[in-house]
């Protein structure tokens, strides 16, 4: 089928779609409406979806309704960065930052706030944190500069730090933010001496509890051999 059939075809049903949709906010109320047009802004949150979680809230009791419109207004309102980790929290520093009993010299390195909730629900890190709200995504137009990786490299020059682990998505984004990472920290150990006794560590990647090797793809068991360990 030759390409331009392809993209009138492809551009017929973009505009059915959107003559639909048009159509069905026109018989909608406009609450009903504006409510499915902000669901569907949502990361994940389709038409449909956006549909089914409007008309549910349609039908929860208003003093529900109301506290759940409440705590959105709240989310940002009583919500700060923390300065020392950007870890989102209540107050600067964050429970993390500020906690006594955490080990100062191990900063682990994620991606968003979220990746920290994982972690800590092992109860096997006892260390801080370093958020970068994001990865290196040239095709986004996310570069360096967007992330938090110029804190980062100023709180590795503080002295404070032995181990750095990168805890990025073994994803090509997320490699490529490791790799931009760890070129920073080993061009600054040339200049700074408290640098050099960083160590710079990576999260495991391989095979995951229950798993069989025969469905395992040649990436996971490359990834599993690299990271194997004494028994």
């Amino acid at each position: 089928m030759p390409l331009h059939v392809i993209y009138e075809r492809a551009l017929r049903l973009v505009t059915v779609k959107v003559l639909i949709k048009k159509m069905m906010m026109q018989i909608l109320p406009k609450s009903i409406g504006n409510l499915i047009d902000s669901f569907e802004k949502l990361p994940g949150i389709g038409p449909k979806s956006a549909s089914r979680l409007t008309f549910y809230l349609l039908h929860v009791p208003q003093d529900m309704l109301d506290a759940f419109g409440q705590a959105v207004i709240n989310l940002k309102k009583n919500t700060v960065y923390c300065s020392n980790c950007f870890n989102v929290g209540e107050s600067d520093p964050c429970v993390i930052c500020s906690d006594p009993g955490r080990e100062e010299d191990v900063v682990c390195v994620v991606e968003n706030p979220i990746n920290i909730l994982n972690l800590e629900k092992t109860g096997k890190f006892r260390g801080l944190y370093h958020v970068l709200h994001g990865v290196i995504d040239p095709l986004n137009n996310i570069g360096p500069d967007e992330l938090k990786i110029t804190e980062l490299l100023a709180r590795t020059r503080k002295g404070k730090i032995k181990e750095l682990i990168i805890a990025t998505n073994p994803n090509m984004e997320g490699e490529a933010t490791a790799m931009y990472i760890k070129r920073e920290i080993i061009n600054q150990k040339e200049n700074n001496p408290v640098i050099r006794r960083i160590d710079i560590t990576r999260l495991a990647n391989g095979l995951p509890i229950g798993a069989d090797l025969e469905y395992a793809d040649e990436i996971t068991l490359s990834k599993a051999i690299e990271g194997r360990r004494v028994f």
